[in-house]
């Protein structure tokens, strides 16, 4: 396999092999930090110190199969810590006012924005809908890079497809009823 090589060369110290597989997960792991961060900035922060820990890191890694678990595994935990430094330094007067996410608002052309209904779940559901369907990670990678039981990975699928449908379907059910 071609990444495995890779990531032998770059545990070696290949540089060129260490950016050729960075550039591959570049789109993946911004989706990923998007999905816990949101702001642009945050995400760049974010990457940066992911990618300077698992260079620092990579010649601790066992078997080149798990790289991509691995490397998600870190930018969660990056971004966790950013949110965790955000929380202890931010004012009252800088926190927004709350906005009620349970009234969703669309218009009556019958589209719906997948994204924003995801971007609506909680942190923890919308996390495991990312990886399981952004990202092709399997259940049981999905609880390793989380450090939860398979169990609880797919009661945070359950939940979310859930509560994806109930945001979906009054949409849906309006736009049938506009066409008859």
């Amino acid at each position: 396999m071609e990444n495995e090589l890779d990531i032998r060369k770059a545990q070696r110290g290949d540089h060129e092999a260490f950016t050729r597989l960075f550039r591959q997960l570049e789109a993946q792991l911004y989706r990923v930090a998007k999905t816990i961060l949101v702001q642009d900035e945050d995400c760049a922060d974010a990457l940066q110190e992911t990618t300077l820990k698992v260079y620092k890191g990579l010649t601790s890694l066992k078997q080149p199969k798990f790289f991509k678990t691995w490397v998600i595994r870190i930018l969660i935990n990056e971004c966790n810590q950013l949110l965790r430094m955000r929380e202890r330094t931010v004012t009252v007067a800088e926190v927004p006012e709350e906005t009620d996410v349970s009234y969703v608002h669309f218009d009556n052309s019958g589209a719906v924005d997948l994204q924003s209904c995801i971007n609506r779940l909680d942190e923890s559901l919308r996390l495991a809908i990312v990886l399981f369907y952004y990202e092709d990670l399997s259940i049981k990678q999905i609880a390793g890079v989380l450090g939860i039981s398979e169990g609880a990975v797919r009661a945070r699928l359950h939940r979310a497809r859930r509560l994806l449908f109930e945001q979906i379907q009054p949409v849906r059910e309006e736009g049938l009823a506009n066409e008859q």
